[in-house]
Parts: C-alpha cells; sequence; structure tokens
C-alpha cells in the first residue's frame, strides 16, 4: 500500500474536512454549554408522556427568562436557561410541579459569565500546554522533525473535532475539553508507535528509500492502530447508546476523536514527516 506515494489524496480528505469546518466557525460559531457562556442547567425528572414543547410552554408562561432550550432524555428533562437565582429557580421547580404529576427536582448548576470566560481560557491553555509538553518530549525522544509532524497531526485532530461540532452545532460543555485531551493523549500513542518503528527500520540501515521504508513501517503497525481504535470504540458506541444524556457529548467526542486520530496516525503523521524531511 503506497501511502506516501498518494499522500496528496489524503491531504485533500483532510482539507476538506478542515475548511468546512473553518467555515463553521466563523459562519455560525460553537454551541458553547453553560461551562463557557454562562447559565443555568436545572435537571428535572417527569412522566416520560410529558413532551419538551409542554414543559417550555409552561417555563415561558412565568414570564422570568429568555429562551430556555429544553433536551428530553427517557423521563429526565434538561432545562437550560439564563444565569437564575434561586428564587427563580424554585419558581419554575413549583410551576412544573403544579402543572405536571410526578415531577421530581433533582439538581440544579448555575455559572456567572465571569466563570465561563475563565473556563474558556483555562481550557484554551491546558490544550496549548499538552501541544507543547508532547512537541518537547518528542523532539527528546525521537527527533524535532518526528516533533513536528505529529504535532501538526494533533492540531489536524482537534480543528476537525471541533470544526464537526461546529457544523452540526453540538453543545462543547466542560466534559468536551477533557474528552479532547483524551484524544490528543491517544492519537499521540498510535502515532509514536509507527514513529517508533520507523526509526527502528531507519536503524537497520535498510536500502529502501524513505518513502518505501515508511510506508513499510505503516503497514508493520496498521493492523495494531485499527484493532486498538476498534476495541477501544465497542464500549464508547455501548454508552453513546445507552448511556445518560449528561455523558452523550463527552462519549461522541471521543468516538470522532478516535476515529480521526487513528486516520491521522497513519495517513496524515508520517506524510508529513516525509514532507519534513525530504525539505530539510
Amino acid at each position: 500500500m503506497k501511502i506516501i506515494e498518494r499522500r496528496k489524496y489524503y491531504y485533500v480528505i483532510s482539507s476538506i474536512l478542515l475548511i468546512a469546518g473553518i467555515i463553521s466557525m466563523f459562519a455560525q460559531g460553537f454551541n458553547l454549554g453553560i461551562d463557557f457562556k454562562g447559565g443555568s442547567l436545572l435537571r428535572f425528572k417527569m412522566d416520560a408522556s410529558v413532551s419538551s414543547a409542554d414543559v417550555r410552554a409552561t417555563i415561558n408562561e412565568l414570564n422570568i427568562v429568555g429562551q430556555a432550550t429544553i433536551q428530553k432524555s427517557g423521563d429526565q428533562f434538561l432545562i437550560r436557561t439564563q444565569e437564575l437565582t434561586q428564587e427563580q429557580t424554585k419558581i419554575i421547580e413549583d410551576a412544573l410541579q403544579s402543572k405536571f404529576k410526578n415531577t421530581k427536582y433533582l439538581s440544579a448548576i448555575s455559572v456567572g459569565a465571569t466563570i465561563g470566560s475563565e473556563l474558556t481560557k483555562n481550557a484554551l491553555l491546558s490544550v496549548a500546554i499538552a501541544l507543547i509538553l508532547m512537541l518537547i518530549y518528542i523532539s527528546i525522544r525521537f527527533e524535532w522533525r518526528f516533533g513536528i509532524a505529529a504535532i501538526l497531526a494533533l492540531f489536524h485532530d482537534v480543528l476537525i473535532v471541533i470544526g464537526l461540532f461546529s457544523i452540526f452545532q453540538w453543545e462543547i460543555d466542560g466534559p468536551f475539553i477533557a474528552a479532547i485531551l483524551t484524544v490528543l493523549g491517544y492519537s499521540i500513542n498510535d502515532t509514536i508507535v509507527i514513529f517508533d518503528r520507523v526509526r527502528e527500520n531507519i536503524r537497520s540501515k535498510s536500502k529502501d528509500d524513505l518513502a518505501v521504508m515508511l510506508d513499510k513501517s505503516i503497514m508493520q503497525t496498521m493492523n495494531r492502530s485499527i484493532n486498538t481504535v476498534i476495541i477501544v470504540l465497542m464500549p464508547l458506541l455501548a454508552l453513546f447508546l445507552i448511556g445518560g444524556s449528561t455523558i452523550k457529548g463527552f462519549v461522541l467526542t471521543m468516538l470522532i476523536g478516535f476515529m480521526i486520530g487513528m486516520y491521522s496516525s497513519i495517513f496524515v503523521a508520517s506524510p508529513l514527516y516525509y514532507e519534513i524531511k525530504q525539505r530539510a
């Protein structure tokens, strides 16, 4: 399989995903959760026969909040609004309990706009620190060309994941950042396995040129990469299908990120190393 020779085809695939995501980021932005933009999140348990429209209508009649987002998962309702006081939360609770039978108040979370801004800053900082530390480690453990190629592949993974979240307007919250860092860890691990095999083949003093040697190294580790991601995706898929609504965003991020990470480790990182090595 001549991956290096056909690398431009993989660059085109990645470019399409990256450009679509970047356009969406500028055109429609992100659907930020209350962790980042501030607000309140209320959780109630009601009869499954109650609809999201019924709950929204009841809240709108109170005229104490602006536009509320209602998410239903089985018999649980997640209500996202602007930041509420304890009195306003109590009014909503009383209204729902009087309107719908068997209504149970579960929890409430409120995040101010200032805290949300601070969390955004810390989230970006944590991702940046992770990337810098990975670059330093790989440059020391291997060589700087491997480090640059690996970090560029990680940027590729992060941009595609957040681009897809922007395109489909999936919510980005606190667990999303944890999932992104997990994806970075998985992707760099997969990339290092391939680069380690590349280094071993280089040390063997084979007469193969660099492109052939990279293809050989990728093929020698491809089964491991594919089998690993399949095994990881199985429990994630189960969690996504039958898990609670509160973890769906976290699981979805890892589902997409692990698949993109496997793709970039095989079809992006090694071709990038080849480009850097040739130009050096």
